[in-house]
């Protein structure tokens, strides 16, 4: 196959994880909307980002009329960010 043909074809078959996210069902969208969020908190990602995520889940939650199920979900994960946020940072690990 030739270098244009296997571009063309990588890009074909190329799915925006955006667009990915937004055509699936709202319980779904949020679910992977809270685990990035998470993810991105376990990854040492900016807070920021992660607050991000928790915010657009709980935007899709309203859209979808699960606000009063979801809402606490991602309220405790907030919270936790704004516990984060002045707590010292982690001790660094000591020398080998």
């Amino acid at each position: 196959m030739s270098t244009a043909a296997s571009t063309k074809y990588l890009f074909r078959n190329l799915t925006c994880y955006g667009d990915f996210v937004k055509g699936e069902d709202p319980r779904a969208r949020i679910q992977k909307l809270l685990v990035t969020g998470d993810n991105r908190l376990k990854q040492g990602v900016d807070p920021a980002k992660a607050r991000e995520s928790y915010e657009q889940a709980l935007e899709v939650a309203r859209e979808a009329g699960l606000e009063d199920s979801i809402g606490p979900l991602v309220e405790v994960r907030l919270a936790d960010l704004r516990r984060l946020a002045g707590a010292a940072p982690p001790p660094s690990p000591p020398d080998a």
